[in-house]
């Protein structure tokens, strides 16, 4: 005897429903996750041009050297002013608001060059930044121990 199977012929096609579950799953996650995204942002950051090139180049007239010791003392163009232990330094700021003052009024610009030694302290050196704000004068340029031979 020959035993026969029976199948049925169901129609094998394309299955929907677990796809839609798919694409809903899917689709969740990208939901979900645009909410943890961080958004960049222009930045309004504006270069300098080029600037005139026939205009002519202005050089400072006043050139100032401050002198910073590693015991605090305080010297403009090798005169020296002040104690070290005050912090205020009223003789030298009084000194650089006149020579702003001078310069403002001949319209030339003041150039200070902080000279310190090695070994000063940086709260020296902030006295004299805030010195030099008192004064009006902000082209400051640094340099750390002696000059080279």
């Amino acid at each position: 005897m020959k035993h026969q199977i029976h199948s049925d012929n169901a129609a094998i096609g394309f299955q929907i429903a677990p796809m839609i579950d798919v694409v809903f799953v899917i689709m969740l996650f990208f939901m979900v996750m645009t909410g943890t995204m961080k958004v960049e942002k222009d930045l309004a950051l504006r270069l300098p041009d080029a600037g005139d090139p026939a205009k002519p180049v202005e050089f400072p007239a006043e050139e100032i050297t401050v002198g910073i010791a590693e015991d605090g003392m305080v010297s403009m163009n090798e005169q020296t002013f002040d104690s070290p232990k005050d912090k205020a330094l009223p003789t030298l700021t009084r000194t650089l608001r006149q020579v702003a003052e001078s310069s403002r009024r001949q319209k030339q610009k003041v150039l200070v060059t902080i000279q310190a030694e090695e070994q000063a302290s940086y709260e020296r050196i902030i006295d004299v930044l805030n010195v030099l704000q008192k004064a009006g004068i902000q082209n400051v340029t640094f340099m750390v121990g002696g000059e080279e031979p």
